[in-house]
C-alpha cells in the first residue's frame, strides 16, 4: 500500500500541483494509440465528478462520471494512423494535456531476458551492431515509441506501475527492448504507420509468473501461501507476481496484439508448459477484452543447459510447438540458425535483428494480410520407414536451401542410439535420412539437442523447425 500511495503522489506531482486528475504513467506524453478503434483512457478524479476529454483529431467532446471512489474509464474513437503529433486534454475542471501523441499500431511485448535485453546489450552479452543501431535510431523518432514497464513484483493486483513512453532517439533507444525495436523497425517500414511497443518483461521469469491467482490455484505444484512464495528466493522466480505487479496495471491500454519471448526458465520446470502457456494467453485476451488478439512468440534458441543428456532445452522447444495447437490465432518463430558456435554458453545471443524481423513478417502476413512472402519455415509433418532409410515430409515447405552438406539430422534404431545422418532431397517438401550405422531405423531427429545449430532451411532462408519422430526422452 505504501508503494501505491507513493506512486499516486508522484503521478499527481507529475501532472501539476493543482491537478485533480490522476493518470497512470502509460497515459502520458509521447504515447502511441491504436488506430481506427476506440481506445480506453482511465484514471482518478474527485468522487462522482464529470470528466471531459477533448482530442486534437476530432471536434467532438467525450465525457464520463467518476464513481464513488473517484475512478473513471472512457473510450475515445481514434483516427487512422498518422505521423502528425496529436494532443489529448482531460479535465474535471482543471485540465491536464497529453502532448506529442501518435496514432498507429501498438504491440504488447513480454517475457524474460531475451525480450528484456536492451539495444545497448549487457556486459558479455552484446547486441549485434548495437552502436550503429543506436546511432541511427533517431531516423525513427517520428515513427517508433517505446515504454519500459518497471519491474514490479506483487502478491496482490496493483492499479499502477511506473513506465513512460519515450521517443526513438539514441539516448532513449539504447534502453528499448532490442527484439521489440527491430520488430517495430520492420513494421513501420512496411505499414508506413507509427509503431508503439510496450516492453513488459523481466529476465529469469517462468510462465507461471505471468499468470493470475485464479489460474495458478488449480495447479497442485504451485503453492501460493506466504510460506510457499518465500520458498522462491528471488522475485523473478515466483509465480503470480509479475501478472499482479506489471500486467494488471496496464491491461486497460488498447493494443493490437501480443509478442512473447519466454521459456528458458521453464526448461527444467516444464510441468504442463503447453497447457499453461495456452491458459495464460486465454486469460490475457479475456482481461484485455479486445477479442482473440494475435499472439506471436519466439521458440527458445540453442543453449548449453546444464544437463545435456536430458535435452531439456529441446523438450521445451517441443512444448512450445505443441502450444501452437492449443492457442488459436498464434504463431511461433524459430531461432535454431541465428546463434553462433561461440554463443553456446550465452543464453543472450547477439542477433536480435532476425528475431524481430521474423516476428514482424509473421505479423505482417497473418494480422495485416500482406502477401508475397512466407511467414515461417518448414515444419515436420510425418515420416515413413523405407528399408534402411526414413523419408521425412514437411509442411510449409516449397523447396530447400541446400542440396548437400545438410547438418543437424540424427537417426536411431530400436537401441535408441542416435548417429549423425546423411540427408538427401527427395522433393520440394521431403528428405531421405539414413546412416550406415543404423540398418533398421526407427526414429529421426533434427536439432533435437540443447545446443545444436541448424543449417537446413526453406529456399526463402527461413529455418526448419527442430523436431523428433519419437518421444523416448519423456
Amino acid at each position: 500500500m505504501k508503494k501505491v500511495i507513493t506512486l499516486v503522489a508522484t503521478l499527481i506531482l507529475s501532472l501539476g500541483l493543482n491537478a485533480k486528475i490522476i493518470l497512470p504513467e502509460i497515459l502520458g506524453d509521447n504515447a502511441v494509440l491504436q488506430q481506427n478503434t476506440k481506445v480506453q483512457l482511465w484514471g482518478e478524479a474527485d468522487n462522482n465528478t464529470k470528466v471531459t476529454v477533448n482530442v486534437s483529431w476530432s471536434a467532438d467532446q467525450y465525457s464520463t462520471i467518476s464513481d464513488g471512489n473517484g475512478r473513471w474509464t472512457i473510450k475515445i474513437p481514434t483516427s487512422a494512423a498518422s505521423f502528425n503529433p496529436q494532443s489529448i486534454t482531460i479535465s474535471d475542471g482543471t485540465p491536464v494535456t497529453l502532448s506529442n501523441i501518435l496514432i498507429g499500431e501498438v504491440w504488447f511485448c513480454s517475457g524474460q531476458s531475451n525480450m528484456e535485453q536492451p539495444l545497448k546489450g549487457w556486459p558479455k552479452c552484446p547486441i549485434k551492431n548495437s552502436t550503429k543501431e543506436i546511432v541511427h535510431s533517431g531516423e525513427y523518432k517520428n515513427s517508433i515509441r517505446s515504454v519500459n514497464i518497471s519491474r514490479e513484483a506483487s502478491m496482490t493486483r496493483e492499479e499502477y506501475v511506473p513506465g513512460k513512453w519515450k521517443e526513438c532517439v539514441p539516448e532513449n533507444a539504447k534502453d528499448f527492448s532490442a527484439v521489440a525495436y527491430f520488430y517495430a523497425q520492420n513494421m513501420t517500414k512496411v505499414l508506413n504507420v507509427p509503431i508503439g511497443i510496450i516492453n513488459c518483461s523481466w529476465g529469469g521469469t517462468r510462465v507461471e509468473g505471468w499468470m493470475p491467482r485464479k489460474l495458478l490455484k488449480n495447479y497442485p505444484d504451485i503453492d501460493l501461501t506466504e510460506e510457499g512464495m518465500k520458498a522462491w528466493k528471488k522475485d523473478w522466480m515466483r509465480p503470480l507476481v509479475m501478472f499482479n505487479g506489471m500486467v494488471n496495471p496496464i491491461e486497460k491500454y488498447t493494443i493490437k496484439g501480443f509478442l512473447f519471448y519466454q521459456g528458458e526458465s521453464n526448461h527444467d520446470y516444464n510441468v504442463d508448459y503447453p497447457e499453461r502457456l495456452a491458459a495464460m494467453v486465454k486469460l490475457w485476451r479475456e482481461e484485455w477484452g479486445l477479442g482473440e488478439l494475435p499472439f506471436y512468440y519466439v521458440q527458445i534458441a540453442p543453449f548449453a543447459y546444464g544437463h545435456n543428456e536430458r535435452n531439456e532445452g529441446a523438450i521445451l522447444r517441443e512444448d512450445q510447438e505443441k502450444a501452437l495447437k492449443l492457442i488459436p490465432n498464434s504463431g511461433m518463430v524459430c531461432t535454431t540458425d541465428i546463434v553462433k558456435p561461440s554463443e553456446i554458453h550465452n543464453i543472450h545471443f547477439s542477433n536480435k535483428q532476425d528475431v524481430g524481423f521474423r516476428l514482424a513478417i509473421m505479423s505482417l502476413s497473418r494480422t495485416y494480410g500482406i502477401k508475397g512472402f512466407n511467414a515461417q519455415g518448414p515444419v515436420y509433418k510425418d515420416y515413413k520407414i523405407d528399408g534402411n532409410k526414413i523419408i521425412v515430409s514437411f509442411s510449409h515447405a516449397y523447396g530447400f536451401n541446400l542440396r548437400s552438406g545438410i547438418k543437424g539430422f540424427e537417426i536411431a534404431g530400436a537401441d535408441r542410439k542416435f548417429y549423425p545422418a546423411e540427408v538427401k532431397l527427395m522433393s520440394n517438401n521431403s528428405v531421405m535420412v539414413s546412416s550406415p550405422n543404423v540398418k533398421e531405423p526407427k526414429s529421426v531427429r533434427y536439432c533435437f539437442k540443447n545446443f545444436q545449430i541448424g543449417n537446413f532451411k526453406g529456399y526463402d532462408n527461413l529455418p526448419v523447425y527442430p523436431f523428433r519422430t519419437d518421444d523416448w526422452d519423456r
